[in-house]
């Protein structure tokens, strides 16, 4: 059973401290790893441009990544960003990011104050049953996270397929 936190992915990096899958993955004496796809800069999907607070037909940069547990793919991860964020900086550029996404950021001035998360289950479309070496129709995680910093702005919506055999999320609320 491979038990999946939230808050490590929201928090910044300090100095020569590995990203939070690695970290995570040999916590558990694995090996985690990760491929980016691709980074570009287009239309994202209405829902990811509504969480964004685009206007329909703006683009934003998306970095495509598959995140790798022991060599198998168990995650497509594309995060999104705002281009006024994102362009001029490794967000927007092939290559991996020291410290991450969330690390950089935060050095640009957007940590992240709130998190909101929306989950869903269905079947794996074609082209991410293949990615993730699934049989066809399989059932899939889908996890929705949008980032705000402290005035509200949302800097970051990440769209994570996430493979469901052996996967639990777990979510800690303290109410203040």
């Amino acid at each position: 059973m491979w038990v999946v936190s939230s808050l490590p992915y929201l928090s910044p990096r300090r100095e020569g401290e590995v990203d939070a899958w690695t970290e995570e993955a040999a916590q558990a004496g694995r090996v985690g790893t990760q491929r980016l796809r691709e980074v570009t800069t287009e239309v994202p999907p209405p829902n990811v441009a509504s969480a964004l607070g685009l206007p329909a037909g703006r683009p934003a940069v998306v970095r495509r990544r598959t995140m790798l547990l022991d060599g198998r793919p168990v995650e497509l991860t594309d995060s999104w960003y705002p281009v006024e964020i994102a362009d001029g900086t490794a967000l927007a550029a092939m290559g991996k990011i020291k410290g991450g996404a969330v690390t950089l950021l935060a050095n640009l001035g957007h940590s992240v104050h709130e998190a909101r998360e929306d989950i869903a289950f269905r079947n794996a479309t074609a082209d991410e049953a293949a990615e993730l070496n699934l049989p066809a129709g399989t059932p899939v995680i889908v996890l929705s996270r949008t980032c705000l910093d402290a005035e509200g702005v949302v800097f970051e919506v990440s769209v994570m397929v996430m493979v469901a055999e052996g996967r639990r999320l777990r979510y800690r609320l303290i109410a203040g």
